[in-house]
């Protein structure tokens, strides 16, 4: 008998999250022949677009319309999934915020297993589901066994999994009419924009980001020497922010800027999830880090394991001679 999988899908302003596809893939890593069936909560034309959206990836679209799912609170969704999911399913999530908010609580609601961060799922055995966590900042690789007896809620590292590709046939079953009770003790006030820098990285198809692996503030003259021969833009993780080597509006991650750019040089940067749940649209990605653990090379397109000290002046170099 197929698993009955769900994935919570985010979305903003008409549009699903690159996590959306992602969550697609891990789900067929779990059982290949599952119908997987993507929950989307909101209200209007929005959540119209995004169900559409969703539909070219997913077997079963439920819809759920209210007001008072407009601006996305966990407390409100977990009301709303206990109420309709099946025991004994597996619920994935994306693991930022919103997905770390909502799904422990869920797993309680449903009595369900909770497994959180997970970057590869590797097999499922009976009723056990084996798994691959990250500790210590990315430089263990921890292999864990879940019990999926009584279902499981997963979040998923965005980055971790490869989109799968979308492919028509999905169907949109609008299940508003079996919303009940979406009272919550906290509400939805405001959305706070981060003050714009004198660069708007979120619009920047090159970015060459820096992490704490620059050791230094006066060595951040090579990443900008090396930027301004690449043609792109300098961002970095909240190390450098917190030290106040360069402001907020240069920070990349979940409590920074989401980006998209087509060319993303991580520079020094390990690659924890606060930072690459910052990285959307599957950029080609470079990573440079002297250290071969870092969790970074698994979602990079191409690694190199370097002093970044030695290697951006090179780099820089080289791009000079070819420009001619």
């Amino acid at each position: 008998m197929a698993r009955q999988i769900f994935a919570y899908i985010l979305h903003e302003n008409g549009k699903a999250d690159d996590s959306a596809l992602e969550l697609a893939a891990a789900a067929k890593k779990i059982d290949p022949a599952a119908p997987v069936t993507a929950i989307v909560t909101g209200t209007g034309a929005d959540l119209d677009a995004v169900c559409s959206e969703a539909a070219a990836a997913y077997h079963d679209v439920w819809k759920f319309d209210s007001a008072d799912l407009e601006y996305p609170n966990a407390e409100v969704v977990r009301k709303v999934l206990t109420g309709v999911i099946p025991a004994g399913s597996i619920v994935l999530a994306a693991h930022e915020h919103f997905g770390m908010d909502l799904a422990p609580g869920l797993a309680v609601k449903l009595g369900a297993a909770y497994l959180s961060d997970a970057v590869d799922l590797l097999n499922v055995e009976g009723d056990l589901l084996k798994a691959v966590r990250q500790e210590y900042a990315g430089q263990v690789s921890a292999h864990v066994t879940c019990s999926i007896s009584s279902g499981a809620v997963i979040t998923m590292r965005p980055g971790a999994f490869a989109p799968e590709e979308a492919v028509a046939g999905g169907q949109v079953t609008d299940k508003s009419g079996e919303l009940g009770d979406l009272s919550s003790g906290r509400r939805f006030l405001e959305v706070v924009q981060a003050e714009a820098g004198d660069v708007d990285i979120t619009q920047s198809e090159i970015l060459v980001a820096v992490g704490r692996g620059i050791e230094d503030e006066d060595n951040l003259e090579i990443v900008d020497e090396l930027a301004e021969a690449m043609g792109g833009d300098v961002a970095c993780s909240r190390p450098i922010v917190d030290a106040k080597w360069l402001d907020k509006s240069r920070q990349v991650g979940t409590s920074g800027l989401t980006v998209k750019p087509k060319v993303y040089l991580a520079l020094g940067i390990s690659g924890s999830f606060q930072h690459v749940g910052g990285i959307k649209g599957n950029p080609f990605m470079v990573a440079v880090n002297k250290n071969a653990k870092s969790p970074i090379f698994q979602m990079a397109d191409v690694g190199i394991v370097a002093d970044i000290l030695d290697f951006v002046p090179e780099l820089t170099e080289k791009i000079g001679e070819v420009k001619g």
